[in-house]
């Protein structure tokens, strides 16, 4: 693997990590560097950092909150 592409992954300690647990990637990157720009993607998809899922993960939180304050307004009623 070009000493260039290892710099540049281990300056991102997640795509390092990533690296490390998919070891394909060592072979794909080895015989063509220019798939480093594929590797982050799913290295994003993997920890979860793409928009959607990072809107899904506010939406689940939104949710969260309403239930709870549901709850307590609901409990403050019944005294």
């Amino acid at each position: 693997m070009r000493t260039e592409v290892i710099q540049h992954i281990r300056t991102q300690p997640e795509l390092w990590k990533y690296l490390r647990m998919h070891p394909e990637w060592y072979r794909k990157l080895g015989r063509n560097p220019g798939l480093l720009s594929e590797m982050e993607k799913e290295a994003k998809v993997f920890y979860g950092k793409t928009f959607p899922q990072r809107m899904d993960r506010i939406q689940n939180n939104v949710n969260l909150a309403a239930m709870l304050f549901d709850m307590v307004r609901q409990m403050g009623q019944q005294q």
